[in-house]
C-alpha cells in the first residue's frame, strides 16, 4: 500500500520538523510548506494529498485564507494549529470546514492519533470501510459487527456509537462531543443518555469464543467525569 501524503504547513521550521518526524515514523509521506502561498502551490500541484496540517498565523496567506481557497475545490481533511485558544477562532475554523482544531503547544503523539482518526473516518486508512479493535470487527458498508467472528446485533444508534469510538481509537472523547457527533447538534437530551447506550453496547460485545480473555466490550474505557475512549 502506498504511503499517504500529509501536507504540513507552518512558518516555524522546528515545528514542521517535529511533526514530520512523528508522521514519518508512522509511515506517512510528508510534504512541507513554510507559508500559505507555498502550501497552495504544493496542494494544487500534488493532487493526491490525504490530509493537511495547517497553522493559522503565517506570512503571505494565513491559514484561514488557505482553508477558504482549498475548500472551494476540495474536501480534503484539514487540521488547524493555533497558538491561541479562542472559542471564536475555533468556531470560525469549523464554519470554514476544518475537521479538527488543535492549540499549541500540543503532543505530537496526540496529533498523530487525531490524524489517524480523521483518516479512518474518511476511509483512507480502512479498506472497504472495515474497522477493527481488539476482538471487535465492523463492516460499515454492510452495517455488520462481529466479536470473536460471531455476528452481533446492534441497534442503529449502538452501531453509530461503536463506529464513532473505533474511528477515534485511542482518543479521549467527552460526553458532549460524543452527543454532538453521534446524536447531532439538534439533540437536546441529557448527555448521560450516552452512559446508557455504552452500558448496552458493552453488554452486547461480550464475546464467547475467548471468554477467558474477559469481555470484548471492555476495550471501551470510562474516563470518569469526562467521557469515554476505545483502545486495544
Amino acid at each position: 500500500m502506498d504511503k499517504l501524503k500529509i501536507l504540513v504547513v507552518d512558518d516555524e521550521s522546528r515545528m514542521r520538523k517535529l511533526v514530520k518526524d512523528f508522521l514519518v515514523k508512522n509511515n506517512y509521506e510528508v510534504l512541507e510548506a513554510g507559508d500559505g502561498e507555498e502550501a497552495e502551490d504544493i496542494f494544487f500541484k500534488e493532487k493526491d494529498i490525504a490530509l493537511i496540517v495547517l497553522d493559522v498565523m503565517m506570512p503571505k496567506l494565513d491559514g484561514w485564507q488557505v482553508c477558504r481557497d482549498i475548500r472551494a475545490y476540495s474536501k480534503v481533511p484539514i487540521i488547524m494549529l493555533t497558538a491561541r485558544s479562542d472559542e471564536k477562532d475555533e468556531l470560525l475554523g469549523f464554519s470554514l470546514g476544518v475537521d479538527e482544531y488543535i492549540s499549541k503547544p500540543f503532543s505530537p503523539k496526540i496529533l498523530v492519533a487525531r490524524i489517524e482518526a480523521i483518516l479512518r473516518r474518511t476511509n483512507a486508512l480502512s479498506q472497504n470501510g472495515c474497522l477493527e479493535c481488539g476482538r471487535i470487527k465492523v463492516d460499515k458498508a454492510a452495517h455488520q459487527v462481529w466479536v470473536d467472528e460471531e455476528a452481533v446485533t446492534l441497534s442503529y444508534k449502538e452501531f453509530e456509537l461503536l463506529v464513532y469510538f473505533m474511528e477515534n481509537k485511542g482518543i479521549a472523547l467527552s460526553r458532549e462531543k460524543i452527543l454532538n457527533s453521534v446524536w447531532n447538534y439538534d439533540y437536546f437530551g441529557d448527555a448521560r443518555t450516552i452512559d446508557t447506550h455504552v452500558k448496552k453496547l458493552r453488554s452486547k460485545l461480550k464475546g464467547k469464543k475467548y471468554a477467558e480473555l474477559g469481555e470484548a466490550g471492555d476495550v471501551i474505557k470510562t474516563i470518569w467525569g469526562y467521557g469515554y475512549k476505545i483502545e486495544e
